[in-house]
């Protein structure tokens, strides 16, 4: 289904299905997922139907002719899409994740203007500004800035229209959030795409030689330090890590459909041969029951939890700058605990499920270990280690997270 931007603005935002559009993309997506997935191809085919579908615009205001959808809506578009196709539900949640970062840093006519921008040309964002990530090097010039260095890994590398980076002012080091145009010649794709899993989300090193940047083209301070940012631009890592606890359902639940269609056809490898067909030709295996009924009560958990701290980041955004410290700090620890759940479940299910399916969940044909493998590579970049930490010392000591962008 393509939606243009003239009916987005004639039938209004609220009209617009966006979850119905979503799974049929995800549908698409499934039919040659397996295929897709192991030529490892860069997703430009899968991105062209992403723009047709309306789907990118999905954040930008309608009366600048985008979707006008809020938060709660794109994340269950990239949970749908993941469970289809993980590596392309991560690519459209860190493009929605950076296309609206210029509402957290930015002024608001700095961001407007940018948001018309990317709708009218319809730009895929990549990139990424993780606090982890070595900070390149804006330094000032007569007529703006030059930006230089190379950064490990980004999102969307040699597929998006426009990247977001983290760099940081030569002679005072305070990390900014810069726009940057790939098409330019000083930035260059490098190695670092190789990846066992998320292979279709265009990742991989860039450096950038001398590239010209427009003071426009800086949002603003990324900086940790206290009282740098305001409550409501903190809010920019949970709406981040939410990102990544809506791809690791998405993931989970995604496998968990398919085992269900083998599950349902073919006989457990654990149930013991016989010539009796199972009772009321319903799968009877009691370990394979017993499994299957904790997965689900694993992801219907930390399903639970995802809503919960999605329904206060939306109450926090719509707070604006009247939003507080503790405020926020609440939200940021209720979008940890969130993705340490969602990462957990991602883990268990993708690995339990496969024991239970056994040796024909090897089978290439099936592409089962797809699931496990992006699932495994994202919770490599997002280890819950720190979240726990962080979790523990507000619930112990009431200690606010530390300002750490997410990959």
């Amino acid at each position: 289904m393509t939606v243009t931007a003239d009916e987005m603005t004639d039938a209004g935002a609220g009209q617009v299905d966006w979850l119905h559009i979503a799974r049929e993309i995800a549908d698409d997506l499934a039919t040659d997922a397996v295929e897709r997935e192991q030529a490892g191809k860069a997703p430009l085919d899968e991105v062209a139907r992403l723009r047709e579908s309306g789907l990118l615009a999905l954040l930008a205001p309608a009366g600048q002719r985008g979707g006008g959808a809020d938060w709660r809506t794109a994340y269950a578009v990239v949970r749908t899409v993941a469970a289809a196709d993980g590596a392309i539900g991560h690519l459209l949640g860190h493009h929605y994740f950076l296309s609206f970062s210029a509402r957290f840093f930015a002024d608001p006519e700095h961001a407007a203007r940018v948001e018309r921008e990317s709708t009218q040309g319809q730009w895929c964002w990549g990139g990424g500004i993780a606090s982890h990530e070595p900070p390149l090097v804006l330094t000032p010039t007569a007529n703006g800035c030059l930006l230089s260095g190379y950064q490990r890994y980004a999102t969307g590398v040699g597929i998006a229209d426009r990247l977001v980076v983290r760099a940081a002012r030569y002679g005072t080091g305070e990390p900014l959030a810069v726009l940057v145009d790939p098409a330019h010649p000083g930035v260059v794709s490098g190695s670092g795409g190789d990846t066992f899993g998320r292979r279709l989300a265009a990742g991989g090193a860039v450096e950038f030689d001398s590239v010209p940047v427009a003071m426009d083209d800086v949002f603003g301070s990324l900086s940790p330090d206290e009282g740098a940012l305001s409550p409501f631009a903190s809010l920019a890592v949970p709406t981040a890590r939410l990102v990544s606890a809506q791809f690791c359902l998405g993931v989970a639940e995604g496998l968990l459909a398919e085992v269900q269609e083998h599950g349902r056809a073919v006989r457990s490898s654990w149930q013991p041969f016989s010539t009796q067909p199972w009772p009321g030709a319903a799968p009877q295996d009691p370990h394979a029951l017993t499994v299957y009924g904790e997965l689900a009560v694993v992801a219907r958990a930390a399903s639970a939890l995802a809503d919960q701290a999605v329904d206060a980041l939306l109450r926090g955004l719509a707070q604006g700058e009247d939003l507080d410290d503790d405020e926020s700090a609440e939200i940021a620890v209720l979008a940890s605990v969130a993705e340490a759940a969602a990462s957990r479940a991602a883990q268990e299910i993708t690995t339990r499920a496969l024991d239970v399916v056994g040796v024909d969940a090897a089978s290439t044909r099936h592409g089962f270990d797809r699931f496990w493998r992006d699932a495994r590579t994202h919770t490599l970049r997002e280890p819950t280690t720190h979240r726990l930490r962080e979790i523990g010392d507000y619930f112990l000591n009431g200690a606010h997270p530390p300002f750490a962008l997410p990959a």
